[in-house]
């Protein structure tokens, strides 16, 4: 088919031959298409020929205009490409869809006072990234052992010195306290950040000699304790510095590629080999018009997923040789600051382990395509219709249910990668207010979530979900704005007529309900309000359970006991005599008078 328009062949034919990328644009400027090359006239020139793939067909059947960008060189160049690519969303380049998201642990060094954190997103917000760590759970303990060692705030407050007294923390010494003025001073807390930055890079031996030469100005200076605090430092280091240097002794960091390809939609999956044992398998789709080769899939996507992540493997190994892979490994080498090895095992334990990705992938490929359009297709609809700035990852949902406005609870259901984490819902007695509210009572569960996630955890989800109208919606933002994250994804959604309301629009938003983007809301939606619903239901049966000799005074379960079999009920012990109480073992005339005066009372 070729190239029909005539402004853009004779743009190819006018390229310099230098590195760089270029944009093949539609109608109305739509970008279609993102490349690199080495040589963009070499490059370009192979698009004035036939025989392409499908897609490329296809894209150059729309093409109406190309422009270009240089670069000093092709590594330079890759790595333009992947921003564009991300920043245009071309219709016919490969855009990662990945399965999971990996937690990492975050360092805000671009604060006056950094703090730690917990996140699956690396963001170009100037903060430092390190991990991905596997297992997730790994991240947390890394978050801890920063607070112990260091002692770092993870809180989300604005620091300025102005609080009264400092949190728990500072007790527990796991922080230094920058929020209440004289506890700390900018310098002491900016050595902690610096020291918690070595840890977190795995750079442990200059941690260390620091570490040992503080703690003898320590000594010197006769602080004992700040010596003592600062030699168990040292110590916890040097076991976990040991650990390291063992499981890097004992295996590879290898991340081995399996890919499958058929009717436009491709599967491929990544083992995740640390240490010399594959510890996780990421699966990533793409969900094309037309046909991909899978070599020109993996080298678009390759440097996608590695600029989504902060650790590189020593070796890749690939099921085929791909285009451009001399400038992929210089630009993964300087990310690594170590030389990185494209590796295509054609036989051993290392081309079975590359057999096995391929395997992998075509069941991945069999399990998200023969079932239809996929989890994905909720989130992206999400996304476009929420003006959301990424595809949601983890939407949390709050419902509110009461008995005329008594034993008011709220719920937390959780929804993340593409299913119900049923492990982190959570409920809330909702106390303190004078009566039925359900404005207030959202709130204050709103409130009560995020000011304990953002201190333990240090992240928002990336949708907060609400079961109401404008009313709702709004006090879930009073109660965001409070902490300081009314940025945040905020969305509504009223029943009957399924509207959803948003903190921007002065209008609802109406959506087909065959959306699938209005069915993962509704999703979220109905199972916080099963889950309160539950929850009221287990807290009433509770109460119902309870006896009015439960608060009577010095009457244990033995005793509790005794009267409900003798008498059958409550009822009929407050209808006995002081004599028949009185009679039974264990029990003088007093305490029966005192017994049937509260239950008279």
């Amino acid at each position: 088919m070729g190239v029909r328009a005539p402004t853009v062949e004779g743009r190819i034919r006018s390229l310099p031959d230098r590195p760089g990328i270029y944009v093949f644009r539609g109608a109305c400027a739509e970008a279609l298409y993102v490349g690199k090359a080495k040589s963009l006239r070499k490059r370009a020139a192979n698009y004035l020929g036939t025989g392409h793939e499908p897609r490329i067909e296809a894209m150059l059947a729309e093409a109406e205009e190309l422009e270009f960008v240089l670069t000093d060189t092709e590594a330079e160049a890759l790595l333009l490409e992947n921003n564009w690519i991300k920043r245009l969303q071309p219709r016919y380049n490969v855009l990662l869809r990945d399965d999971k998201t990996y937690p990492y642990v975050k360092l805000t060094v671009g604060e006056a006072w950094p703090r730690v954190a917990f996140t699956r997103r690396i963001r170009r917000d100037g903060a430092d990234y390190f991990g991905p760590y596997l297992p997730g759970g790994l991240a947390r303990k890394a978050i801890k052992l920063v607070q112990k060692l260091f002692q770092i705030r993870v809180c989300h407050i604005p620091i300025d010195g102005g609080l009264p007294r400092p949190c728990l923390y500072y007790d527990m010494k796991r922080c230094l306290g920058p929020c209440v003025k004289g506890l700390t001073d900018r310098e002491a807390y900016a050595e902690a950040v610096e020291e918690a930055r070595l840890f977190l890079s795995g750079r442990n031996d200059p941690l260390l000699r620091r570490l040992r030469r503080a703690m003898r100005d320590a000594a010197e200076a006769l602080q004992f304790e700040r010596a003592a605090e600062l030699r168990d430092a040292v110590a916890e280091i040097e076991v976990i510095s040991q650990r390291r240097k063992l499981s890097s002794v004992a295996g590879e960091d290898v991340d081995i590629f399996g890919v499958r390809v058929q009717g436009g939609n491709a599967a491929v999956v990544v083992l995740v080999m640390r240490g010399g044992q594959v510890l996780d398998r990421r699966e990533l789709f793409w969900e094309g018009r037309e046909e991909v080769v899978p070599a020109g899939l993996l080298s678009e996507l390759l440097p996608q997923f590695y600029d989504r992540t902060t650790f590189i493997p020593k070796e890749i190994h690939l099921p085929m040789p791909i285009e451009g892979s001399d400038a992929l490994v210089e630009w993964l080498g300087d990310r690594k600051g170590e030389r990185v090895y494209l590796r295509l095992p054609a036989r051993g334990p290392k081309a079975d382990r590359v057999a096995l990705a391929m395997r992998n992938a075509e069941m991945a490929w069999r399990r998200r395509f023969r079932q239809g359009k996929g989890r994905f297709a909720g989130v992206e609809a999400l996304q476009r219709h929420l003006g959301l700035p990424e595809v949601p990852r983890r939407v949390e949902g709050f419902d509110v249910s009461n008995l005329q406005g008594r034993e008011i609870v709220a719920s937390l259901v959780v929804w993340e990668e593409g299913r119900m984490a049923k492990g982190e819902y959570r409920s809330f007695n909702i106390r303190g207010l004078p009566g039925q509210d359900d404005f207030a009572s959202l709130a204050q569960a709103v409130e009560r979530r995020y000011r304990r996630r953002l201190e333990e955890v240090g992240e928002m989800p990336d949708l907060i979900l609400v079961d109401g109208g404008r009313g709702q919606l709004n006090a879930a933002l009073e109660a965001l704005a409070v902490l300081g994250v009314e940025e945040t994804p905020l969305a509504g959604l009223a029943k009957r007529e399924e509207e959803i309301f948003l903190p921007d629009r002065p209008a609802p938003l109406v959506l087909p309900r065959d959306d699938p983007g209005l069915q993962l809301l509704q999703q979220v939606r109905d199972e916080a309000h099963r889950f309160a619903i539950t929850f009221h239901r287990d807290l009433r049966s509770k109460k119902r359970l309870r006896s009015a000799l439960d608060d009577l005074p010095g009457i244990g379960p033995a005793k509790r006991k005794l009267l409900l079999s003798t008498f059958g009920s409550t009822k009929r012990v407050a209808a006995a005599s002081v004599d028949e109480i009185a009679a039974l073992p264990g029990m003088s005339a007093k305490q029966a008078a005192e017994i049937l005066a509260a239950l008279k009372a």
